[in-house]
């Protein structure tokens, strides 16, 4: 579990966002300082509405940057001018507003407290499966608040799934510190059964499947890949953190998976959907990596195409295993994690640029900024659409769109 520490500008669209990212950090577990010194990480949620607003933007980026070990920059510039940040000398990751929760886990999994419910925020709704995982990371300090996987019944889950959808959710994200291994203390694997059986549900609505570890997956990856060959309301997206691309790094980690497998699983998807978003995880600077295994990592970047990568310089975490081995030094994990951002911004781009032309259904999520809607199409790709209220569309609003032109982590798109 992290300290963070959390600034916001610009407009009312911002500070709702830097709302929602502090709800989902303190669900997870996490804690907010007002210090940045006292922080493990920074989180500068940013506006870039005019040229002087981008410069004090950079500044103070440059400000935070020595102060901790890890800097998340996300907001309207982050989304606008990504490029520019890497061209600054700014050494930052570059997340949407919806990633920097997921980004902040430090590579481990998120954390839920036990009596965690179910919650709506505007159309989207929160059902968290089970509590717990199955993995033993060397790194990983939750664990030790979370415990082994305990897993409610299908029976319960799915009362929770109805529930949200009575209460007006459009997309239930189906969250757990590892959705892979749901039913593994019962037995069994029901991870596929359970959302077949919530997609089953009556109504108009999308499910988003949370983070899941790559072993938890490859057990019942033709299973769990026909679910969502069959569901048009399961977001064709898979999260599933890889971690290493050096199957030594992985031993380290105390990864249950090996990279085949994790191949295995884009394998599998990609026979059995045509479009769909890989999303994974990458830890830089573990205190075994090699250079050779660095280059291994971005080989399997380079190879299997994530669409999503968020990418983790390595921290100690008081307690665990892996606090105890000697560290790289911050240049050179600085200077990995900046090579593997510029793949990343390179791959994503591209992701989006080919979107261009094609059509798609959208799912209004929740108001953007300038007049913006925030939408997701079938594989939960982050599309915009501008004037949304020239078009009549609210959150909830599924809408016939193409798409027409592109950034580095979205696609822009008007209705047809």
């Amino acid at each position: 579990m992290a300290l963070y520490h959390i600034e916001t500008y610009g407009c009312t669209a911002n500070q709702g966002e830097s709302k929602l990212i502090e709800q989902l950090l303190r669900d997870a577990g996490h804690h907010k300082v007002e210090n940045p010194e006292y922080a493990d990480v920074a989180i500068l949620n940013t506006c870039t509405v005019i040229e002087k607003t981008e410069q004090t933007m950079l500044s103070r980026a440059r400000e935070l940057e020595p102060l901790v070990s890890d800097l998340i920059i996300t907001g309207c510039l982050a989304l606008a001018q990504p490029d520019l940040i890497n061209e600054s000398g700014i050494n930052a990751r570059v997340c949407g507003w919806d990633e920097v929760p997921m980004a902040v886990g430090n590579g481990e999994c998120p954390t839920t407290t036990r009596d965690t419910l179910p919650i709506i925020d505007g159309v989207i709704g929160i059902l968290p499966i089970a509590r717990g995982c199955m993995s033993d990371c060397s790194y990983c300090i939750t664990k030790k608040a979370t415990g082994k996987i305990e897993s409610p019944s299908i029976e319960e889950n799915i009362s929770k799934a109805q529930n949200l959808i009575k209460a007006g959710a459009k997309e239930i994200r189906v969250t757990g510190q590892d959705t892979g291994v749901y039913g593994w203390d019962l037995g069994e694997r029901l991870l596929d059964q359970l959302l077949d059986e919530i997609c089953e549900l009556p109504g108009d609505f999308r499910v988003r499947l949370g983070m899941a570890n790559p072993k938890g997956v490859h057990g019942i990856c033709e299973s769990l890949a026909n679910v969502f060959s069959k569901h048009e309301k399961l977001y064709d997206f898979i999260h599933a953190p890889v971690q290493s691309g050096s199957n030594t790094v992985l031993g380290h980690m105390r990864r249950q998976h090996q990279v085949n497998e994790f191949k295995d699983i884009v394998s599998i998807f990609n026979r059995h959907l045509d479009h769909w978003t890989l999303a994974t995880d990458f830890i830089v600077g573990f205190p075994t990596e090699t250079t050779e295994d660095h280059q291994q990592s971005l080989n399997l970047i380079r190879e299997v195409q994530p669409e999503r990568i968020n990418i983790t310089r390595f921290s100690k975490r008081p307690g665990t295993d892996a606090a105890k081995l000697k560290g790289l030094g911050g240049t050179l994990k600085k200077q990995r994690s900046s090579e593997m951002t510029q793949l990343k911004l390179e791959i994503t781009s591209q992701a989006y640029r080919s979107m261009i032309g094609t059509r798609h259904t959208l799912l209004a999520v929740e108001p953007g900024t300038n007049g913006s809607m925030k939408c997701r199409d079938e594989a939960y790709r982050q599309v915009i659409i501008k004037d949304f209220e020239d078009y009549g569309i609210t959150p909830g609003t599924f809408i016939p769109s193409q798409i027409v032109s592109s950034e580095h982590v979205y696609a822009f798109a008007e209705p047809v």
